[in-house]
């Protein structure tokens, strides 16, 4: 069975959240889509594996934002990344609270959902929600779509992601091994990926998380 056909498929970028009893987390997601119009309803699919998946059953509410192609992508990184259960993921994030839930600003916009239903599968619980609260912000451009993620961003897919491939996971340690015989040992302190080189380049890009040099350090 040819997987890659998935990269076919039509996907945006979002970041879900919710909150953990007086905090807020979230993770990012790529499945979401309206599944009426009147009353508006969406859905969404949140890996078991995400802290995320737990705070929605507890609260009964999660919100979307849709992240913008020139929102900044280390966004993805902290939100696809990291886990809110280990990190406040909202510490360095602007953000505001509508009908209790978090939306992260400086995107195209967010939907905010009470959940009316849901349907388990092995991996990942698609969460049924009433469109409560909606906004578009104004500003931003294009919406980003997955596509755009992987093309220009070159961002790879968080694991519990649907559209995870294991050639994603094979290509970032290979990528890892072919710098091998060289100094200096950088680590990216958003995902981990370890990268051995005589010196970082200014423009490097995680290829795990796509975040810059920037958020590298150096290790002994």
């Amino acid at each position: 069975m040819d997987t890659n056909i998935f990269t076919k498929m039509s996907y945006g970028v979002y970041i879900v959240s919710s909150m953990d009893g007086e905090r807020p987390t979230g993770c990012i997601a790529n499945s979401i889509m309206q599944i009426t119009s009147s009353p508006a309803t969406v859905a969404v699919s949140v890996n078991h594996d995400n802290f995320t998946n737990g705070c929605i059953e507890k609260t009964g509410k999660f919100s979307f934002s849709i992240l913008a192609e020139d929102s900044d992508t280390g966004l993805i990184g902290n939100f696809g990344f990291r886990s809110g259960k280990d990190v406040d993921k909202f510490q360095y994030v602007d953000y505001e609270m509508v009908q209790g839930v978090p939306v992260v600003k400086y995107t195209c916009g967010y939907v905010v959902c009470k959940v009316v239903n849901k349907m388990e599968t092995d991996t990942h619980t698609v969460f049924l929600g009433e469109v409560i609260d909606a906004k578009a912000y104004d500003g931003m451009g294009d919406a980003m779509t997955y596509a755009y993620y992987h093309k220009v961003v070159k961002g790879k897919s968080p694991k519990n992601a649907p559209t995870y491939l294991q050639e994603e996971k094979d290509e970032a340690v290979k990528g890892s091994q072919e710098t091998g015989g060289k100094k200096k040992k950088y680590v990216c302190q958003v995902c981990g990926f370890e990268l051995e080189a005589d010196v970082l380049p200014d423009r490097y890009r995680c290829p795990i998380c796509g975040v810059g040099a920037e958020k590298f350090v150096e290790v002994d």
